[in-house]
């Protein structure tokens, strides 16, 4: 049998006005917004704290508007240079990097506290040229083994992505847990031909609850969850449309100490003003 061709993704080959046109689609907007907002719940990180994420496939940045919005401090990689040029005209608020991810990364051990990937994933199971290194195995090889350094003890990743048969899952698992990870599959609407998704989420060393497998989402049609997850949310904002509490005192010297040890210039020094709220002027 020969080997497949390699086959890249779609967005690989957009020029400016295809990448500019697919990141102003609303249709795909809410799409990725609901995904990553599902993919965040997966990752089930603290609370109201802090965080560095990795973007793997950020495209031009629909995601990482979300991990902005959500409090997080985030890094992205994609293959596709025109994606990443309409992320920089939008002024996305994290580092961008153009990577081929069947390459592994370049990380420093431990640099992230989570990772996410939307409709990513598949991508890695076509063979990049007929030699064996270039092979969907040597390339997830690769891509779980880096990704496992870069992440921190403990910590998740979670993979939104479409697989087109069971051999596929099973080939991605078992990589993955070559490299390292602990974790699995989670399916959300499992008896859903259109809202089916299927996840990937995969732990980093740790133990006890937070490193538990989480639950598929059951039922047939999605929207009411939507609706419901949106509401949820709701509660969680004040007035203004900001999650409560995320911007006191503790969480902006965090988030200044994440800066610093990311090497970003420029970061204010911390003083005795350092989120103090401003009296109002009436």
């Amino acid at each position: 049998m020969s080997r497949p061709e390699y086959q890249a993704p779609p967005e690989i080959y957009y020029g400016d006005a295809e990448a500019k046109k697919y990141t102003q689609n609303t249709r795909n907007q809410q799409i990725q917004a609901d995904m990553t907002y599902r993919a965040l719940e997966l990752l089930n990180l603290p609370p109201d704290e802090p965080a560095f994420l990795l973007d793997i496939g950020c495209g031009s940045g629909l995601s990482g508007e979300i991990l902005e919005e959500e409090g997080y401090i985030w890094a992205g990689v994609d293959i596709a240079p025109s994606m990443l040029e309409v992320a920089l005209e939008r002024d996305i608020d994290g580092d961008l990097f153009l990577q081929d991810i069947g390459q592994g990364f370049g990380f420093r051990p431990g640099s992230f506290d989570g990772a996410i990937s939307i409709s990513v994933l598949q991508w890695l199971l076509n063979a990049e040229t007929s030699h064996p290194t270039s092979s969907p195995p040597h390339r997830l090889t690769r891509f779980f083994t880096t990704l496992h350094s870069a992440l921190r003890n403990p910590s998740r990743a979670v993979f939104q992505f479409y697989p087109t048969s069971d051999d596929q899952i099973q080939l991605i698992t078992s990589i993955a847990q070559k490299a390292g990870f602990g974790g699995g599959i989670v399916v959300d609407y499992p008896n859903s031909k259109k809202a089916r998704k299927v996840f990937l989420c995969l732990f980093v060393g740790g133990g006890g609850t937070q490193q538990q497998m989480p639950k598929g989402v059951e039922g047939e049609d999605d929207e009411q969850v939507r609706f419901e997850r949106r509401r949820e949310k709701e509660k969680k904002r004040d007035v203004s449309g900001k999650r409560k509490n995320m911007k006191d005192k503790d969480w902006i010297l965090k988030k200044k100490e994440l800066y610093r040890q990311r090497g970003k210039e420029g970061v204010p020094r911390d003083s005795k003003f350092t989120g103090r709220k401003r009296k109002p002027i009436f």
